[in-house]
């Protein structure tokens, strides 16, 4: 298998759109069904060695739904032995819903999704309804699923570089991207006015770091990293490699590097975390993290 293939997003973009609602389905099934963690690290996607699992959840029963991205069923697994799957194939977001929940219900597993409209997609045709996004690209979902895992030993290693606190590499189905998150231990005062999910995701000084695979904003695959709070003058650090820019986005400034620049490298693995490292070192300079003390020893120095 090929380090980093190809996944230009000209090329499934209409299958990801579908693929994407599929995972909010999912999504808010676990959201509703698990305990819940601080920053919502309870709700993301996990890797398995055949796509994504929601991990247990509930209680009596517990069950998990995964989709195997290799073979393109979903799988839902009770704790008592019981099982049930379905073809994703051929299924548009409405027909994906539907089966979802019957087949939830011919297990006696809670078959009720709140708001079940796409949460901050530009189309928010309710799931029950959509009926135009159907399309389903077996080659390409497989690749997505190779592209994830690759992406996620990456970020592994890049997290156990550092004693902050870290989430934990994860999935998101709001956002779609595949993101990693170290924290300082400052509390950020946030206005009145902002949301919930923004108020608890980011209740204190962070440095993340990712992967997307395109969207209207850039479309293409890119990695990435931001600082939040921005700190002063972030956008005047150096990033590596050369290929690697800042970019305006939704008023802060995004670390990019574009995966197609990482794929063709003779080192691919090093150069994303060369990248996120000098991502990671511009916002910790700038914020005024300890540098030093949070580096583990095995990790290199920052420059």
């Amino acid at each position: 298998m090929t380090v980093f293939p190809p996944i230009p997003l000209a090329e499934w973009a209409d299958t990801k759109e579908t693929v994407h609602r599929f995972l909010q389905v999912v999504g808010k099934l676990r959201l509703a069904n698990a305990p819940r963690r601080n920053h919502w690290w309870h709700i993301p996607f996990h890797l398995t060695g055949r796509g994504l699992t929601t991990r247990p959840m509930g209680f009596d029963p517990v069950f998990a739904v995964d989709l195997d991205l290799v073979d393109h069923r979903l799988e839902v697994a009770v704790a008592d032995g019981r099982r049930a799957s379905f073809p994703l194939p051929g299924l548009s977001v409405a027909g994906f819903y539907r089966q979802l929940l019957d087949t939830l219900s011919a297990l006696g597993l809670p078959a009720t999704v709140e708001l079940p409209v796409p949460f901050d997609l530009a189309d928010r045709t309710p799931f029950a309804e959509d009926e135009h996004h159907a399309s389903y690209d077996p080659a390409m979902v497989t690749r997505y699923w190779v592209v994830l895992g690759q992406v996620a030993q990456v970020l592994d290693e890049f997290a156990g570089r550092s004693y902050a606190k870290t989430s934990p590499v994860h999935h998101f189905w709001h956002t779609f991207d595949l993101a990693v998150t170290r924290f300082s231990d400052r509390r950020v005062e946030q206005p009145d006015t902002v949301d919930p999910v923004t108020r608890e995701a980011y209740s204190h000084e962070v440095i993340s770091a990712g992967f997307w695979f395109g969207d209207a904003q850039v479309a293409e695959p890119a990695f990435y990293s931001y600082t939040a709070p921005e700190p002063a003058g972030l956008a005047e650090e150096p990033l590596r490699p050369a290929a690697a820019r800042w970019i305006d986005s939704r008023g802060a400034h995004l670390a990019l590097l574009p995966y197609d620049e990482v794929r063709t490298a003779a080192d691919p693995r090093g150069v994303v975390l060369d990248f996120l490292e000098s991502a990671y070192a511009a916002g910790a300079r700038r914020a005024g993290w300890d540098l030093g003390a949070l580096r583990c020893p095995t990790a290199p120095e920052p420059r």
